[in-house]
């Protein structure tokens, strides 16, 4: 049967509609797509925890970093206080935070996570035993959610941006909020203080840490129960069920290192996370552990720059406060807290460089999004060092706002950084 002449000539004209109409679809989409991708930028943020302000820095090629602009974190002070003022409960725990806790100070800013959209700063406030997320476009409150208890402390952010964990310092519980609304979505026991968490890459584990009662005078080993329950546990996220508890103090003790201290401070693993480094308090080093074998298995203790100084004058227990891991599993960055050092450690040998003289009061490191740099914060000196995994060495110094603590990476839209700069 033969094909009739005029759909020899339709049929090209055809597929040469087809063709085109798929084209303009994929040019839509790819703009589109180019669009999003282009509607925010990765931003560092500091949080200045006793002036109420988070520091807003851009990450720059060639070691220069540029301060772009100042969150307050505490627009609502007011009715936050007089809240406080005229509860006599309230009011005898925020000046217990600010004896016992803060150095004499209030503590404004704790930790802090951006939205995936650029469009939200969620923070926790130590004193104002709550979180909250700033609107950056405006700086007004989108949601507060107060804490169980009495202070908030440090958070974890889901792989995905869609929830954040806090610890509630004396409720001794962790809450998962939803990062939008701000509402709970579950919340799971912890022990006393809960403190550090640590989400898994696929986001189905979440690792947790209580330090427990870190502000008591009874720093003596043989007096370590008195500090009350602290325990590293593992967290299945779908529930978030508690599906292992583990002693470190005992664990340490089971490795040849007894009369060590149980509470985990902040942690980092590796990149596979078979295995995890973690700070305990008062020690001037770091532990090993591998989960598949349930045992640490090495630890690295780093030179103790103040030999002669009293375990009771340690801030908050803590000899060291921050690591963190480049992108690559090879490096581990350490801030010394008390010695006023930084410490780049091989993962593989645990031979190291020390830091020295950049600052006072080490108090956290961070990892920058692409893996190649440590972020260092200075609560002493009141800055930001930038330090290259590669070299070794300090590539940018930032000043920042009063008492830096927690340092984390996220994104802010272009239209408000257009904004900031005028």
């Amino acid at each position: 049967m033969g094909t009739r002449p005029g759909a020899l000539r339709r049929r090209p004209a055809r597929v040469a509609i087809c063709v085109a109409l798929s084209a303009l679809a994929f040019g839509a989409l790819a703009t589109s797509a180019s669009a999003g991708e282009g509607t925010t930028r990765e931003a560092i943020f500091v949080g200045n925890n006793w002036e109420g302000t988070a520091t807003v820095i851009l990450p720059k090629r060639h070691g220069k970093y540029k301060p772009v602009a100042e969150v307050n974190i505490i627009p609502d002070i007011q009715e936050r206080m007089t809240e406080i003022l005229t509860d006599p409960v309230r009011l005898g725990y925020f000046i217990a935070i600010q004896v016992l806790i803060g150095e004499g100070h209030t503590q404004y800013v704790d930790d802090m996570y951006t939205s995936p959209d650029g469009r939200l700063l969620v923070v926790s406030r130590p004193s104002l035993a709550d979180v909250v997320a700033i609107k950056l476009s405006t700086g007004e409150i989108a949601w507060r959610f107060p804490v169980a208890g009495q202070r908030s402390d440090h958070m974890g952010l889901s792989p995905d941006g869609t929830q954040v964990a806090v610890s509630a310092s004396t409720g001794n519980v962790v809450h998962i909020l939803d990062v939008q609304t701000g509402e709970e979505v579950h919340q799971f026991p912890s022990g006393d203080s809960p403190h550090e968490n640590t989400y898994s890459k696929d986001g189905e584990r979440l690792y947790h840490a209580s330090i427990g009662l870190v502000y008591t005078p009874a720093d003596n080993p043989l007096l370590d129960s008195t500090k009350g329950e602290r325990v590293f546990e593992v967290v299945d996220t779908d529930g978030y069920e508690v599906i292992e508890t583990i002693d470190m103090g005992e664990k340490l003790e089971e490795a040849g290192y007894p009369d060590m201290s149980s509470a985990v401070r902040p942690m980092a693993l590796s990149p596979n996370e078979r295995k995890v480094y973690f700070q305990v308090s008062f020690f001037h080093g770091f532990a090993e552990y591998s989960f598949k074998r349930d045992e640490i298995t090495r630890v690295k203790e780093l030179p103790n720059l103040v030999p002669d100084m009293p375990r009771e004058q340690y801030l908050l227990d803590s000899a060291h406060h921050g690591i963190a891991m480049d992108g690559r599993g090879r490096t581990l960055c350490v801030a010394g807290t008390m010695d006023d050092y930084v410490a780049m450690v091989s993962r593989r040998t645990f031979d190291y460089k020390l830091l020295k003289d950049l600052g006072t009061k080490p108090y956290w490191s961070t990892t920058s999004r692409d893996g190649h740099r440590c972020y260092v914060s200075w609560s002493g000196t009141d800055s930001l060092s930038v330090i290259s995994y590669r070299t070794g060495k300090e590539i940018a110094h930032i000043p920042v706002g009063d008492h830096p603590q927690r340092v984390r990476t996220g994104d802010v839209r272009r239209s408000w950084l257009r904004a900031q700069q005028g």
